[in-house]
């Protein structure tokens, strides 16, 4: 049996995604859940949704997701961590607040939550936290005892997530045709959002142009490249770029594109491209509509050769990585001096969302900071 490893004061964690529909009846309604507040008339929604319809109305993100709690489940109990796995989904079944009403009832009192986000942004933390907020609030409106909720750290430069990229970069290069791999250049892609979320990502100090967000994602793209490079003797061309926006046309997101990106290069006349999926936990839907469906099309119309590199979905070394960040909390929590594990310039992450973290338009409550109203 392996050694246990200590969890305490923790007694479960919460997988915490964005959901996705299982079905074409679902994709309206899901969209009207993402939306909401927006007053974005039905047949919009229905427009929107053409690409989940292409596939079935069905988003893989749930799928993946369960894949990732059974790797979870399964390196914790072979590691010796004696702690449960929920999960639980912001805007499709399981939901946030049923899962947290579960947990509640299973008497779980102190819970760590992992993201399906790997970086510092409104959307891709304070978000998530806000919900956490609100769910609470409903479980104290029910009278239920309310647990206590601690967000792991971004994990976005942690070597269990670093690597399985690189190992997917290296494998694209190699699929592509030997008398263009040498000259191929990287793509890599990350969510575009609003040049102001960008600019006011992460803690205070770091808000500027493209704030934390891109800095981030600079310095995951320099370590996978610098390795690919120290794999492969070929210093391979790079450059971040964005995909999946979705806002109105007059407001900025960051750029370029990706397929404006592909264009670009093919009118410089490189030979072929490795898009990398470097801002996204798994193969979901923006994945396989907007780099796999929308690109790979605007490639093939070029006849720029491209491939696709993976992303870390159930890797192993991305649940050793969970299992290492909860055990490192729980030291932390536990007034324990600790180094947590990190690559990079950036070094790692805050363990707590300081005040002014990634801030809303409209201030609501977040959970799960320093300016948690549940403590």
């Amino acid at each position: 049996m392996p050694e246990a490893l200590d969890a305490s004061p923790y007694d479960a964690l919460l997988l915490l995604s964005f959901g996705g529909p299982e079905g074409p009846d679902d994709v309206v309604p899901f969209l009207e859940n993402v939306t909401r507040g927006r007053g974005i008339p039905r047949e919009r929604l229905k427009e929107v949704g053409q690409h989940y319809f292409l596939f079935g109305g069905i988003s893989p993100i749930n799928d993946q997701n369960r894949a990732l709690l059974d790797a979870l489940r399964k390196d914790f109990a072979e590691h010796g961590l004696d702690l449960p796995v929920y999960w639980g989904n912001r805007n499709w079944a399981p939901y946030l607040t049923d899962t947290l009403r579960e947990m509640a009832a299973d008497g779980r009192r102190r819970i760590l939550v992992l993201t399906t986000s790997a970086y510092a942004s409104y959307s891709g933390c304070r978000q998530y936290r806000e919900n956490l907020a609100g769910a609470l609030a409903t479980l104290e409106a029910e009278g239920l005892e309310v647990p206590r909720v601690d967000k792991l750290r971004h994990y976005f430069n942690h070597p269990g997530f670093v690597e399985p990229m690189t190992e997917g970069v290296l494998r694209s290069l190699a699929e592509l045709p030997e008398d263009v791999r040498r000259g191929a250049h990287i793509a890599f892609t990350t969510h575009s959002i609003p040049t102001a979320a960008a600019d006011t990502s992460g803690p205070v100090e770091e808000h500027g142009d493209g704030g934390a967000y891109v800095k981030q994602h600079l310095d995951v793209a320099r370590l996978i490249a610098d390795a690919v490079r120290e794999e492969t003797g070929i210093d391979h061309p790079w450059q971040l770029v964005y995909q999946s926006r979705s806002g109105a046309p007059h407001i900025p997101w960051l750029e370029p594109d990706i397929c404006d990106h592909l264009q670009e290069l093919h009118g410089t006349g490189v030979p072929a491209v490795v898009m990398a999926p470097i801002g996204f936990v798994s193969d979901h839907m923006e994945v396989l509509y907007d780099l796999d469906t929308e690109a790979k099309a605007k490639a093939e119309e070029l006849g720029l050769p491209v491939r696709r590199s993976a992303t870390v979905g159930a890797d192993a070394r991305f649940a050793a990585a969970v299992r290492e960040l909860v055990v490192e909390r729980a030291a932390i929590e536990s007034g324990q001096k600790v180094t947590p594990c990190a690559l990079g310039a950036l070094g790692p992450s805050h363990q707590l969302c300081p005040v002014g973290c990634c801030p809303a338009r409209a201030p609501k409550p977040a959970a799960a900071g320093a300016d948690s109203p549940y403590v």
